[in-house]
């Protein structure tokens, strides 16, 4: 059972990353709609779940043609797999052979490789892997864990010096470094002495696998060649103020190693008692573990926003986030430049930035506050070219460096609309026939998947043709997804869609509300999906809890109103409008706020606001959103309503999104009734 529990979780959990898009409403829902061979299908699908193997091929049977016949072969051939029975190998090429240039084909290809990696075959682990589609599985670590370990094994002496300095940092910078493929990995660096068990059982701690910490913190050896005393490293684990309470003046080599494990992890819980402990551990630690102390200490706070983080992070000095041995290099770096913004600590914001890795200081995010920097540093010129580099970028931080050099923020001509005979072969496309199976049938997640795999390698034409396709099939979320992957020609009406107009303005036009915003919100909750349903219970256009949207509908006396309704469109909108502006009254009627009140509820944003020492600006409030989700919610919701101001009011200069976003000051929580 335990087994095809697993090949389900692979083959429907475990995909590339693609664009935003809630699940659709259950299969359940869609019973009474659905024909014999679809319910057939989900049945399958339900067998593989609960492992029952003899149940998933009864209704594999009752299948026939199905348009989805595939995945039943392949989480057939994906069990054989895993239980190494005969023939399983042979059956899996056939079925590639099959279903050449197809999703579900490199899939199985995927599951394969890794499965020799397991088993230690690494030839055929680096055959397999060479034949995925390059760029598609980058985001699984564990692949890349097993690929770096491959090249590793194999290496000269002079190339595996380099290849294990990379690879420690690929372990370091992996949030999931207690998969099979980087224990894997981490087992080989070991047995050659290229990687220190206190760094990874640091990373381990930082990632709360605390029993993998455990486990490979026994192997420590002391300096007399005694293994660690287990009681101490449990203490320092389990117990960490405990353990540096009876440390903290005298320290052995390994007890000073153990002392900053324990920082590490009382980091997490209480970083102002981590702080005092490590400034007593100062002057007994390296500057290197000083860094990587004070970073963890820094970064913790950080995410709090607390503010003496940006204190704690210059005590780190310039070893802060820097070399082997510093777990999440990027992570530890990009919050520390966080922490200075809101510290208006402009030489700091500089200097971490520029200690970031090439790749990490390209993003758009930090070339701008790069510009920034180097404008409060009486660098202009610098500045500006900077800006230039991302001004004409369709996103929040290209809207901000346009303004920051003049520049009106334009649309771009629309692009010629596509020809019947561009569109037409997307009508026998098996991959999009696949995915609005899957659509109809309430799995949007893997018909996504689906549909992106037809998006490799289209031209602009090819993907403008695609977005309108998905128009005429009425998967607005796919025509936005679709559309924003043109480079050279545009359609912003295919990016911005506007559908349920009318009916929007009937909710929010009494409310005083800005029809810009409630469109950029809506794109960024629901991608105008009617009946949408987030993985937390979320539902409808404008995705609304179901607290939430009783506590609106009794709000606003909606006659006959029962959590059944929430995903007609009339009753989502008047209940989501509702609820925005009892956020936006509740938060000083500043959007930049009630945007993040919308997705992360009203508390924390007045947490948020509360822990400001002093007035920000509106870009550095929402930079510094502790909630990855939020962040990128907020800044995405508030750069779409410009975009949406730009094509409704036809202005060649729509309000400014620094107009938009304003100035936060500071003010005491106070709580709300809000939910």
């Amino acid at each position: 059972m335990k087994l095809l529990l697993a090949v389900y979780t692979a083959a429907l959990v475990l995909a590339p990353l693609c664009a935003p898009a809630a699940p659709a409403r259950g299969p359940a829902a869609l019973s009474s709609e659905l024909s014999a061979s679809d319910q057939a299908f989900l049945n399958a699908r339900d067998a593989v779940r609960i492992g029952d193997r003899e149940r998933l091929a009864q209704h594999a049977a009752r299948l026939g043609e199905h348009t989805l016949a595939v995945y039943i072969e392949y989480w057939q051939l994906l069990a054989r797999i895993q239980l190494g029975e005969a023939g399983a190998a042979v059956d899996a090429a056939r079925f590639m052979r099959r279903h050449p240039d197809t999703y579900i084909a490199d899939r199985l290809r995927f599951d394969w490789a890794m499965e020799l990696a397991k088993r230690g075959d690494y030839p055929g682990f680096e055959r397999e892997a060479a034949q995925l589609l390059p760029g598609w599985w980058t985001d699984d670590s564990q692949l890349r864990c097993y690929l770096a370990l491959s090249k590793y094994r194999k290496a000269a002496a002079q190339q595996a010096d380099i290849l294990a300095r990379d690879a420690r940092q690929l372990l370091a910078n992996t949030k999931d470094s207690a998969g099979e493929g980087c224990l894997a990995l981490t087992e080989a660096l070991l047995a050659d002495d290229r990687i220190s068990i206190w760094e990874r059982v640091r990373a381990l701690v930082e990632q709360n696998q605390f029993a993998t910490a455990k486990r490979l913190g026994a192997r420590a050896l002391d300096a007399g060649g005694r293994p660690v005393d287990q009681k101490l490293l449990m203490q320092a684990i389990d117990r960490p103020a405990a353990f540096l309470t009876a440390h903290e003046r005298r320290l052995t080599e390994v007890q000073r190693e153990l002392a900053i494990v324990a920082v590490v992890r009382l980091a997490r819980d209480n970083p102002q008692d981590a702080a005092e402990y490590a400034g007593a551990l100062n002057l007994l630690l390296t500057p290197e573990q000083r860094g990587i102390v004070w970073g963890r200490i820094g970064h913790m706070a950080a995410l709090r926003l607390m503010r003496e983080a940006n204190e704690w992070y210059r005590r780190g000095g310039e070893n802060v986030g820097i070399g082997p041995d510093a777990a999440r290099v990027d992570e530890v770096l990009e919050w520390q430049v966080r922490s200075a913004l809101r510290a208006n600590d402009w030489k700091t914001v500089k200097t971490a930035i520029e200690r970031m890795s090439p790749a990490l200081r390209d993003d758009p995010t930090w070339i701008y506050w790069y510009g920034r920097a180097l404008h409060e540093a009486g660098r202009p010129a610098e500045a500006q070219d900077q800006f230039a580099r991302i001004a004409q970028q369709f996103h929040f931080y290209g809207q901000l460096a346009a303004e920051e050099l003049g520049q009106a923020i334009v649309l771009p001509p629309r692009a010629e609309a596509p020809t019947a005979e561009e569109v037409t072969p997307f009508e026998s496309n098996t991959g999009f026939v696949r995915a609005f199976k899957f659509y109809e049938i309430g799995m949007r997640l893997e018909g996504n998947r689906e549909w992106n795999w037809q998006m490799r390698g289209l031209n602009d034409r090819q993907l403008l043709a695609a977005a309108e396709f998905a128009r005429k099939r009425g998967v607005l979320d796919r025509m936005i997804s679709t559309s924003d992957r043109t480079k050279n020609e545009f359609d912003f009406v295919q990016r911005f869609p506007a559908p349920f107009r009318d009916s929007l303005i009937q909710y929010s036009a009494p409310l005083g509300l800005d029809e810009n915003w409630i469109y950029g919100l809506i794109r960024q909750e629901s991608r105008f999906i009617m009946d949408a349903r987030s993985s937390v219970g979320a539902s409808g256009l404008m995705q609304l809890m179901p607290a939430t949207a009783r506590y609106v509908a009794k709000r606003l006396n909606v006659p006959n109103y029962t959590p059944a309704r929430v995903n007609e469109l009339e009753v989502n909108l008047q209940l989501g409008t509702g609820y925005l502006k009892m956020v936006l009254d509740d938060l000083d009627g500043l959007p930049i706020l009630a945007t993040a009140a919308y997705n992360a509820g009203p508390g924390r944003p007045r947490a948020w606001r509360s822990s400001l020492a002093k007035p920000v600006e509106g870009a550095v409030f929402a930079e510094t959103i502790p909630f990855n989700e939020t962040r990128d919610y907020v800044k995405k919701v508030m750069s779409n309503s410009v975009y949406y101001s730009a094509l409704f009011d036809g202005k060649t200069s729509p309000p400014s999104l620094k107009a938009r976003l304003g100035t936060i000051a500071p003010k005491v929580a106070g709580t709300t009734e809000l939910p």
